[in-house]
């Protein structure tokens, strides 16, 4: 019997290695286990702030290109990034996956290049600069 809490655990386990998997950059931008410094942020206004509408993942399945945030974003360390994802499939944004009907608010805490898939650019990936 499969336990109710399994499939959290298995998403929690699946974030974890693909933050650790998605740096890139100088050893700078990471700590020393590899993942990237981000924290999370629960109040104030976002910098940044993408919505991926319901429907997405059916549209990409169909071919059609999404352009729902820029395939480079530069950022400042201590600005925000949310992403609220409305669609009913995760999605890989860089560094971040955001599971359907979630959000994910992050503060970025250190400077560095992260360079990763994403799965709602027609280009498939997208490049974030975090600057000091």
């Amino acid at each position: 019997m499969t336990s109710p809490h399994r499939p959290r655990r298995l998403l929690a386990i699946g974030l974890a290695v693909a933050l650790t998997l998605a740096a890139c950059g100088s050893s700078d931008d990471t700590t020393s286990d590899g993942v990237l410094q981000l924290q999370f942020a629960a109040e104030g206004e976002a910098d940044f702030a993408y919505i991926i509408p319901a429907g997405a993942g059916e549209a990409l399945d169909a071919g059609t290109p999404l352009e729902i945030l820029p395939a480079e974003l530069d950022a400042e360390v201590g600005q925000i990034i949310e992403i609220v994802n409305e669609d009913d499939r995760g999605h890989t944004v860089g560094p971040f996956f955001v599971a359907g009907g979630e959000t994910l608010r992050q503060r970025f805490s250190s400077p560095g290049e992260y360079i990763g898939v994403c799965t709602v650019h027609p280009s498939g990936q997208v490049v974030l600069t975090v600057s000091a």
